[in-house]
């Protein structure tokens, strides 16, 4: 005998607009824009557009290591997107990312300006842009580049998968849980049998790569994501918590990783904007 609760999917799939969880009112299955409006621009050549999500932070970071060299070229205007309230889907949102996900970048130093999405081909375009964080050697970049689009493919199975059936879905469900759960262990196993040899991920020296990997599996491992760390035993992967203490202490990780955020109590310094360093206080 069947379970009387088991899905029998449908011939052909239909958009319920009530199911899917936390998340399911910003999430559709078409693309494009739902409402006009245009999007903000400050003083500044480079306009960012974001939520202090993962992949967010990932561009602020890398932006504040910039502003650290010196590079005044890598001064910034982040402006928050809110996707609980589908500003991603306005129409000035949509002209610089197609697809409606934060964060999306445009420079306004080039001519025309350029728009670059998806938060992996933003960081590789500042690192070439500035010369920074990525390596000039073919071999080198090879394995930096290697380990970042490893991110980009991995992430999806530890937030999409595992963090939504574990902290986001409706209902706790078994199989998802356990499936992805795997899946995520076995990343984090990689992670730090990498780090085993290595300072950080490519070896000697921080790059892009260390950026894309801490703002998933580093906050992760730190019990910043899900409150998951007792269930997946982030505390038995030695060398990646290393990782991810070390990469916390860096003063511009300390300053990307508070914007575009909504204070969480009255000690959180987040901003929900940047347009000035001193719009951040440490």
């Amino acid at each position: 005998m069947s379970d009387s609760s088991e899905y029998i999917p449908p011939k052909v799939w239909t958009w319920d607009k009530e199911s899917g969880g936390r998340f399911a009112n910003i999430n559709r299955p078409i693309a494009g824009s739902t409402h006009e409006k245009e999007l903000p621009v400050g003083k500044h050549p480079l306009q960012l557009y974001s939520l202090g999500t993962p992949n967010g932070i990932k561009v602020t970071i890398l932006l504040e290591e910039l502003l650290a060299l010196g590079h005044e070229g890598a001064e910034y205007d982040a402006f928050i997107i809110n996707i609980g309230e589908g500003q991603q889907f306005s129409s000035g949102f949509v002209q610089v990312n197609p697809n409606s996900k934060i964060p999306a970048l445009l420079d306004r130093s080039t001519d025309p300006s350029t728009r670059v999405f998806e938060s992996g081909a933003i960081l590789v375009y500042l690192a070439e842009k500035f010369g920074e964080f990525l390596p000039s050697d073919p071999s080198e970049r090879a394995e930096c580049m290697s380990w970042l689009f490893w991110q980009m493919g991995s992430a999806p199975y530890l937030g999409g998968g595992f963090g939504h059936f574990y902290a986001y879905a409706p209902e706790k469900y078994e199989y998802p849980i356990n499936r992805y759960a795997m899946e995520v262990k076995r990343q984090l196993d990689l992670l730090d049998k990498n780090l085993d040899s290595r300072e950080y991920i490519c070896g000697d020296d921080y790059n892009i790569s260390d950026i894309a990997i801490h703002s998933w599996y580093g906050t992760l491992v730190l019990n910043n994501a899900y409150n998951s760390a007792e269930f997946l035993d982030v505390e038995s992967y030695k060398n990646l918590g290393r990782w991810a203490k070390q990469i916390t202490e860096r003063p511009a990780y300390k300053r990307g990783s508070l914007v575009n955020r909504k204070p969480n109590g009255p000690d959180d310094k987040a901003i929900l904007e940047r347009h000035d360093a001193s719009d951040i206080k440490i």
